[in-house]
C-alpha cells in the first residue's frame, strides 16, 4: 500500500513538473515572438538614426552657416513639442515613470517627434548626445507593441524596459551595457531582476540589428598593456589612483547634472514660451561660439573634420587642454536647459575623457587608460548606473582593465550624492548609511533641497 501511495505521489509530482515547465517554454516563446519584432525595429530605427545623425554631421561641417539658423531650428521643433508633443516632452523621465507605474503608456509619437528634434539639433549645431534619442525611440516602440497585444501592467514594465535596452544597446554597441542599464537606471540601489533576460535578449537583437544595416561604431582604444598574458591590472597604487581620480568624475557628474537642472529650471520660470527659450538657447550657443573662437565643442564631439579639433577619440592619444571638460560642459548644458533634443550620454564621454586626460599628467598615469575611466565614470555618477558603466567600460577597452574601470565608476556613482540627470529615478537604498531620505525621487529630494534653502534664508539671523 505503501508502496502504491509513493508512485502515486511521483507521478502526481512528476506530472506538475512537467506542466510547470511546459508553462514556462510558453511563456518563453511567447516573450521571445514579442520581444524580436520589436527589438529588431528599434535597432533597425537605431541604425537610421545613427546614419542620419553622421550625415548631419558632415552637412554642419560642409556648410557653417547652418550654425546661425539654430535659433529658427530650435524654435521649429519646441513649437512642434508645443502643439504635437506635450505629452512626452518629459523624454527619458517619462519612460522611466512609465514602468514604475504603468498608466498611459509612451505615445507612439514620441519616436517621430525626437527623432527629427535630434538631427535638428545636431545638423544646425546644438552640444548634445543620442542616447535620449534611442532610449525614446526604444520606449516608445515597446509601448505601442504592449498596446498591439493588450498586455497587462506588469508585462508593459517589462517591455518598456526591454525597448530600453535595445535602444540603449544599438545606439552605443554595447548590448550588455544597455541590458543593465535597463534594469539599474529605474531606482538608485537597486537593479530589476525581473526583466534580466527580456532585456538582454532585446538588447541582442537591436544590436544585432543595427550592425546588419552596417552601421559601425567608434573603436576607442586603451594603449596601456597589463601583461603580456592579459592580466588584470591590480596594481594597488594604480587603484588608488583610479579612486582618486574616481572622486574628481563623480564631482564632474554632480556639476552636470545640477547646472542642467537649474538652468533648465531658470529658463523655463522666465520664459515659459518653449518657442522663444528654444531661440534664445541658440542666439546663446552662437555667443559662445564666437566667444571662445571655436566650434570645437558643437555637436557629439566623437569626431571631427576639422584637424586640431578635441575629440573624444584624441583624448585616448594626446595631451589636451586641461578646461576642455568645463568648455562642453558648459555648451551641452546651455544647449538642453534650452530645450534641444538629444540626450546626455555622449557629451558626458566627452566631459569624461578630457577631465581623465587632464587628471592622467597631474597623477602621473597612462592618459589613454584614465581617458576610458573618466569616459565611463562620469556617466555613472550622472545617471546612477555604476555597473551599467563597469559592463560599458569592458566592452569598450577590454576586461583587464576592469578593476580601475569598476573602481572609478563605483567611486564616481557615490560621490555624486542623490543627484543626476534622470529626475524620475527612485531611491531604493540611499547611497549613505543614516541618511533620512523621505522622498521618493530625485525630484523630491530637490524639490525638498530647495525648499530648506529658502526656509533657511528667509529666518531672520539669530
Amino acid at each position: 500500500m505503501r508502496s502504491t501511495f509513493r508512485n502515486l505521489f511521483d507521478r502526481v509530482n512528476a506530472a506538475a513538473l512537467l506542466r510547470d515547465r511546459h508553462d514556462h517554454a510558453m511563456s518563453v516563446l511567447r516573450w521571445a515572438l514579442i520581444l524580436t519584432p520589436m527589438a529588431a525595429a528599434v535597432g533597425t530605427l537605431c541604425a537610421a538614426f545613427l546614419w542620419s545623425l553622421d550625415a548631419a554631421t558632415q552637412a554642419r561641417f560642409d556648410h557653417p552657416w547652418l550654425l546661425f539658423l539654430l535659433p529658427v531650428s530650435g524654435a521649429a521643433v519646441a513649437l512642434l513639442y508645443h502643439r504635437m508633443g506635450r505629452t512626452v516632452e518629459a523624454g527619458n523621465n517619462l519612460i522611466v515613470e512609465q514602468i514604475h507605474e504603468p498608466g498611459g503608456g509612451v505615445p507612439l509619437r514620441m519616436a517621430p517627434l525626437v527623432f527629427i528634434g535630434t538631427i535638428a539639433t545636431h545638423l544646425f549645431g546644438g552640444s548634445a548626445g543620442r542616447e535620449g534619442t534611442a532610449v525614446q525611440l526604444g520606449g516608445s516602440l515597446a509601448s505601442g507593441v504592449a498596446s498591439l497585444f493588450r498586455l497587462d501592467q506588469s508585462s508593459l514594465r517589462i517591455l518598456l524596459m526591454a525597448g530600453v535596452a535595445a535602444g540603449f544597446g544599438a545606439v552605443f554597441g554595447t548590448p550588455l551595457a544597455g541590458a543593465i542599464f535597463a534594469l539599474e537606471v529605474l531606482a538608485i540601489g537597486r537593479v530589476e531582476y525581473t526583466g534580466l533576460l527580456p532585456c538582454l535578449f532585446a538588447a541582442l537583437i537591436g544590436d544585432w540589428t543595427c550592425q546588419a544595416w552596417g552601421i559601425h561604431h567608434t573603436h576607442y582604444h586603451i594603449s596601456l598593456i597589463a601583461s603580456a598574458s592579459g592580466a588584470l591590472l591590480t596594481d594597488p597604487l594604480l587603484i588608488a589612483k583610479a579612486a582618486v581620480a574616481g572622486v574628481a568624475f563623480g564631482l564632474a557628474g554632480l556639476v552636470f547634472a545640477e547646472a542642467n537642472h537649474a538652468l533648465g529650471g531658470f529658463l523655463k520660470r522666465h520664459v515659459p514660451y518653449g518657442p522663444l527659450r528654444a531661440a534664445l538657447g541658440g542666439v546663446a550657443i552662437i555667443g559662445l561660439v564666437y566667444l571662445f573662437g571655436t566650434r570645437a565643442y558643437l555637436g557629439l564631439g566623437v569626431w571631427s573634420a576639422i584637424p586640431g579639433d578635441p575629440t573624444i577619440v584624441s583624448f585616448f592619444s594626446s595631451d589636451a587642454d586641461p578646461w576642455i571638460w568645463a568648455i562642453k560642459m558648459l555648451f551641452t548644458v546651455v544647449t538642453l536647459s534650452a530645450g534641444y533634443k538629444g540626450g546626455e550620454v555622449t557629451p558626458l564621454f566627452f566631459i569624461g575623457a578630457a577631465l581623465g586626460n587632464a587628471l592622467a599628467a597631474p597623477l602621473g598615469v597612462s592618459t589613454s587608460l584614465f581617458a576610458g575611466l573618466g569616459f565611463v565614470a562620469v556617466f555613472a555618477g550622472a545617471a546612477n548606473v555604476p555597473l551599467a558603466c563597469t559592463i560599458m567600460g569592458i566592452e569598450l577597452f577590454g576586461s583587464e582593465y576592469a578593476v580601475p574601470i569598476a573602481v572609478a565608476c563605483f567611486v564616481a556613482y557615490v560621490c555624486s550624492g542623490h543627484n543626476g540627470i534622470y529626475l524620475s529615478q527612485r531611491i531604493a537604498i540611499p547611497k549613505r548609511k543614516g541618511a533620512a531620505i523621505q522622498a521618493q525621487t530625485l525630484r523630491e529630494i530637490r524639490a525638498t533641497r530647495h525648499q530648506r534653502l529658502s526656509d533657511d534664508r528667509s529666518r531672520p539671523p539669530g
